[in-house]
Protein backbone atom coordinates (compact mmCIF):
# COMPACT_ATOMS: atom_id res chain seq x y z
CA UNK A 1 0.00 0.00 0.00
CA UNK A 2 2.64 2.56 -0.98
CA UNK A 3 2.20 4.96 -3.62
CA UNK A 4 4.84 8.29 -4.02
CA UNK A 5 4.34 11.50 -2.85
CA UNK A 6 4.50 13.10 -6.53
CA UNK A 7 1.89 10.96 -7.76
CA UNK A 8 -0.65 11.70 -4.50
CA UNK A 9 -0.08 15.13 -5.36
CA UNK A 10 -0.85 14.93 -9.33
CA UNK A 11 -4.44 12.57 -8.16
CA UNK A 12 -5.33 14.99 -6.06
CA UNK A 13 -4.79 18.29 -7.87
CA UNK A 14 -8.53 18.83 -8.30
CA UNK A 15 -9.68 18.04 -4.95
CA UNK A 16 -12.13 20.86 -3.08
CA UNK A 17 -10.42 21.17 0.45
CA UNK A 18 -11.25 19.94 3.19
CA UNK A 19 -11.71 16.74 2.41
CA UNK A 20 -12.84 13.66 4.86
CA UNK A 21 -11.08 10.27 3.44
CA UNK A 22 -14.03 9.04 2.01
CA UNK A 23 -14.53 11.70 0.22
CA UNK A 24 -10.92 11.80 -1.03
CA UNK A 25 -11.33 7.62 -1.86
CA UNK A 26 -14.46 8.71 -3.50
CA UNK A 27 -12.64 10.87 -5.85
CA UNK A 28 -9.78 8.88 -6.39
CA UNK A 29 -11.97 6.01 -7.77
CA UNK A 30 -14.18 8.46 -9.93
CA UNK A 31 -10.86 9.90 -11.49
CA UNK A 32 -9.03 6.95 -12.76
CA UNK A 33 -6.29 7.01 -10.10
CA UNK A 34 -3.75 4.18 -9.61
CA UNK A 35 -4.98 1.65 -7.75
CA UNK A 36 -1.70 1.42 -4.95
CA UNK A 37 -2.89 5.33 -4.79
CA UNK A 38 -6.48 4.65 -4.04
CA UNK A 39 -5.15 1.70 -1.33
CA UNK A 40 -2.87 4.13 0.53
CA UNK A 41 -5.39 6.59 0.41
CA UNK A 42 -7.96 3.96 2.16
CA UNK A 43 -5.02 3.32 4.79
CA UNK A 44 -5.33 6.67 5.89
CA UNK A 45 -7.24 7.60 9.73
CA UNK A 46 -10.85 8.13 9.10
CA UNK A 47 -10.17 12.51 9.20
CA UNK A 48 -11.18 15.82 7.77
CA UNK A 49 -7.77 16.58 5.49
CA UNK A 50 -7.31 20.54 5.24
CA UNK A 51 -5.22 20.41 2.28
CA UNK A 52 -2.98 17.84 0.37
CA UNK A 53 0.08 18.03 2.47
CA UNK A 54 -2.22 16.81 5.37
CA UNK A 55 -3.05 13.62 3.13
CA UNK A 56 0.69 13.17 2.10
CA UNK A 57 1.78 12.99 6.29
CA UNK A 58 -0.64 10.59 6.66
CA UNK A 59 -0.53 8.09 3.40
CA UNK A 60 2.47 5.86 3.59
CA UNK A 61 4.74 6.77 0.95
CA UNK A 62 7.09 4.88 -1.29
CA UNK A 63 10.79 5.81 -0.16
CA UNK A 64 12.44 6.52 -3.80
CA UNK A 65 15.57 6.11 -4.58
CA UNK A 66 16.51 9.81 -3.86
CA UNK A 67 16.08 8.64 -0.30
CA UNK A 68 18.53 6.36 -0.54
CA UNK A 69 16.60 3.03 -0.45
CA UNK A 70 17.35 0.04 -2.69
CA UNK A 71 14.65 -2.06 -3.71
CA UNK A 72 16.22 -4.47 -1.03
CA UNK A 73 15.48 -1.65 1.35
CA UNK A 74 12.14 -1.66 0.38
CA UNK A 75 10.95 -4.97 0.37
CA UNK A 76 12.26 -5.55 4.09
CA UNK A 77 10.20 -2.48 4.82
CA UNK A 78 7.28 -4.17 3.32
CA UNK A 79 7.61 -6.97 5.08
CA UNK A 80 7.41 -5.27 8.37
CA UNK A 81 4.57 -4.07 10.02
CA UNK A 82 3.81 -0.65 9.87
CA UNK A 83 1.67 1.20 12.68
CA UNK A 84 -1.55 2.27 12.23
CA UNK A 85 -3.17 5.57 13.79
CA UNK A 86 -3.48 9.00 13.68
CA UNK A 87 -0.75 11.36 12.07
CA UNK A 88 1.21 13.08 14.34
CA UNK A 89 -0.47 16.36 13.99
CA UNK A 90 -3.61 15.11 14.47
CA UNK A 91 -2.93 13.05 17.86
CA UNK A 92 -3.71 14.77 21.20
CA UNK A 93 -0.62 14.78 23.46
CA UNK A 94 -0.65 14.80 26.94
CA UNK A 95 0.16 18.36 28.84
CA UNK A 96 3.50 18.42 30.68
CA UNK A 97 2.89 18.18 33.98
CA UNK A 98 5.04 20.32 35.24
CA UNK A 99 4.14 23.40 33.11
CA UNK A 100 0.35 22.40 34.30
CA UNK A 101 1.79 22.72 37.99
CA UNK A 102 3.98 25.67 37.54
CA UNK A 103 2.24 27.40 34.14
CA UNK A 104 4.15 28.00 31.22
CA UNK A 105 6.31 31.75 32.28
CA UNK A 106 7.72 30.10 35.50
CA UNK A 107 10.29 32.51 36.63
CA UNK A 108 14.01 31.74 38.27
Amino acid sequence: MTTTRETLKASLSGVDFPASKDQLVEFANNNGVDEETVRALRAMPPADYDNVTEVVRSVPLERGEEEGQSDSDKAQQNRQPQKGGLAEHQAEVPANPIVEELGENRGS
